[in-house]
């Protein structure tokens, strides 16, 4: 299924420079058919967007800070979210913030039965990215735009790199335990889908991986097997945990 998306942007304290990335990664998930930029646009820290919205098709939305202290944006982004899910236009949001105020509107959102999909900085704190069903980090967008721009700017793109800790790899394995036949073997789009419900953050990308595929090759305790497929000329891929026995534990 398709889904229509509401994208809501917390201009506040997100980065306008991936902008484009952005939209192209929300784009893999649904039709954007609500796009919103909160933020108080007389403040001149919200310059950088102004140029963007139009090339985009984001439609900003003013809120003036009322009282210090207070986040106004946030408030106008909520309302405006339960709105938009009264009205029964969209079945999924794309959040675009670091800030935790949004971890109960995202619980809310898929209490109603939304998919939400969640966009931020590294430094967003772990009660939001759980409330999500995905959650994608700003800065793999930011390596695509650096690719981009110029191939020389290869030490930042790694600086954005997370390292595969045994962590993520005891999450895997059991993720495939989790699904595995009587043989151990499971469907590699299953661990996929299986993996985000269990931790919505985890990406390949986050570990210089555009697939997850080549991100379990590359670990070398698992088995990948390539299976025919009677409804299409693409391959099944199916994964397994290796035996312990057959599996090296390398020396630091």
């Amino acid at each position: 299924m398709n889904l229509n998306l509401a994208v809501l942007i917390d201009g506040d304290n997100i980065p306008s420079a991936p902008v484009k990335e952005m939209m192209e990664e929300i784009a893999k998930y649904g039709n954007p058919t609500i796009k919103r930029i909160y933020g108080d646009w007389t403040k001149p820290n919200l310059s950088k967007w102004k140029n963007l919205l139009l090339e985009n098709a984001i439609t900003p939305v003013q809120q003036y800070g009322y009282t210090t202290g207070k986040n106004a944006t946030d408030s106008a982004m909520i309302i405006d979210a339960m709105d938009i899910l009264y009205s029964e236009k969209v079945n999924g949001f794309c959040l675009v913030s670091s800030d935790s105020d949004f971890t109960r509107l995202a619980t809310r959102l898929r209490e109603a039965g939304m998919q939400v999909i969640g966009i931020g900085e590294k430094k967003t704190p772990h009660p939001f990215i759980v409330a999500c069903d995905k959650f994608i980090y700003i800065e793999i967008l930011k390596s695509k735009t650096d690719k981009r721009d110029d191939d020389s700017e290869k030490d930042s793109v790694r600086d954005n790199v997370d390292k595969i800790t045994g962590k993520e790899i005891k999450l895997i394995s059991t993720t495939i335990s989790d699904l595995s036949d009587d043989d151990g073997w499971a469907f590699l789009g299953d661990v996929g889908s299986l993996l985000l419900k269990k931790q919505p953050n985890f990406d390949s990308r986050n570990y210089g991986f555009e697939k997850l595929t080549p991100l379990i090759k590359s670990i070398g305790n698992f088995e990948l097997e390539q299976r025919e497929n009677p409804k299409s000329r693409h391959k099944l891929i199916f994964v397994k945990n290796k035996e312990k026995s057959k599996t090296r534990t390398k020396k630091s």
